[in-house]
């Protein structure tokens, strides 16, 4: 295995970035989730929790990975990754999650949590990987600090730098086009097209589709605020 070829690095750079932006939800779950639990049991809830969460993770990541095996999977996980990429501009606030008022009760909470949230994480990681187990595992385990710690890191840096969002979306439009790109059903269609066109047309397409998304952010936050106004 070449852990130093420019596709390598690439992988492991887009697994930590869509880590840092779309794990960063989960750690606030999980600390909300605990809120009201006693001291001692809120440190044993987090770490159980993360564990339960991680584990969750690892197992959509196999299922996922396995999946896009199967002919036209590959298109579809492409296409919802454009999706999650393109509505992380445009969301609003989360849906708040309940504190929990008993250990178990908030164990319970973070795993069914993660399990909805995380579906997004895990098919961001399984394309990026493209099926290397090496990076896989190397992203769910980056996952765990961005998990326990990710809250008010992420949140810290998209209130400073609330266009940082971008670069995770710019990160999901490429890897999409690039697992879109390696379906099986277009195999025989694009073996005779350049491969200068391949490596290039995921970035290309990422470009265009995040200056599209950063005008038409601006603009609905400008009228946002004439509203308020």
């Amino acid at each position: 295995m070449e852990f130093m070829t420019i596709d390598a690095v690439w992988a492991v750079l887009a697994i930590i970035l869509i880590d840092l932006v779309l794990a960063g939800d989960n750690a606030l779950v999980i600390g909300m989730a605990a809120n009201r639990l006693p001291p001692h049991l809120r440190k044993k809830a987090i770490f159980w929790g993360t564990f339960g969460a991680i584990a969750i993770r690892f197992i959509s990541v196999a299922i996922i990975t396995y999946l896009m095996m199967i002919p036209g999977l590959r298109l579809v996980g492409g296409i919802a990754l454009v999706w999650i990429g393109w509505k992380l501009a445009f969301q609003e606030n989360h849906e708040e999650v309940k504190a929990a008022d008993t250990f178990w009760s908030a164990i319970s909470t973070i795993v069914i949590a993660d399990a909805v949230m995380g579906v997004d994480n895990a098919l961001g990681i399984a394309a990026a990987a493209n099926g290397n187990w090496w990076f896989i595992i190397m992203g769910l385990l980056i996952s765990i600090p961005v998990v326990i710690f990710g809250s008010s890191m992420v949140s810290k840096i998209l209130d400073r730098w609330p266009n940082a969002v971008f670069v995770g979306g710019f990160v999901l439009f490429a890897v999409s086009v690039q697992m879109i790109l390696k379906e099986p059903l277009f195999e025989s269609t694009l073996v005779n097209v350049d491969t200068w066109v391949l490596k290039t047309s995921p970035w290309i397409f990422a470009i265009v589709v995040t200056w599209i998304q950063f005008k038409m952010s601006k603009k609905a936050n400008k009228q946002l605020e004439q509203v308020t106004i």
